[in-house]
């Protein structure tokens, strides 16, 4: 049987060396820790929240987030598709999510604020009714991605295959036409 922690502060930590203790974590902050390059495999974090970490290419394999928020962190070369994606439930809010994968996830309504999800994965992803507010998607990966209501209208920088992905009632502003109509090498004029 895991370890329980509840309600604890964890600050300035460093993982990066010696792992953070397999548990499950309920209700835990963390607040500046870095865990780079580290192990977070197997770990259960429930109603937690990441502030200014540094989670970059850490190792997530088997690892449960429900209703855990990530603010200011950096998340770069996460693969997420290797979480245990039951319940699997999170939201970001200025990140840097840049090379990350979420092939294959069911991430319905999921809401990605102020981040930078430059070159990240969405290829076979749900992400009907998603947000991507003010967000960064240069170079992102959409294929074969239900995009379906999806809200594009405040991001920047995308390139969506029409033909490729389930885009019906999805959201963009008039500004950005061009990233939808890339791959037909059109010029667009303003």
């Amino acid at each position: 049987m895991e370890k329980l922690i509840l309600d604890q502060t964890f600050k300035g930590e460093n993982y990066t060396i010696s792992r953070l203790p397999r548990a499950e974590y309920e209700n835990c902050i963390f607040e500046r820790c870095d865990f780079s390059k580290g192990y977070l495999d197997n770990q259960i974090f429930l109603e937690c929240e990441f502030i200014d970490c540094n989670l970059s290419n850490v190792n997530l394999v088997n690892t449960t987030f429900k209703e855990v928020k990530f603010s200011h962190c950096k998340l770069m070369g996460l693969a997420f598709h290797t979480c245990n994606s039951f319940l699997m439930d999170f939201s970001f809010y200025d990140c840097n999510l840049n090379f990350s994968i979420f092939t294959e996830l069911k991430l319905i309504g999921q809401v990605f604020k102020a981040c930078n999800l430059s070159e990240a994965d969405f290829s076979d992803c749900d992400l009907s009714n998603a947000k991507f507010v003010d967000c960064n998607l240069e170079r992102t990966i959409f294929s074969r991605t239900n995009l379906q209501k999806a809200d594009f209208s405040t991001a920047t920088h995308f390139n969506i295959d029409l033909e490729n992905n389930m885009v019906k009632g999805a959201i963009f502003s008039s500004d950005m036409l061009e990233g939808l109509l890339h791959k037909y090498k059109l010029k667009i004029l303003k």
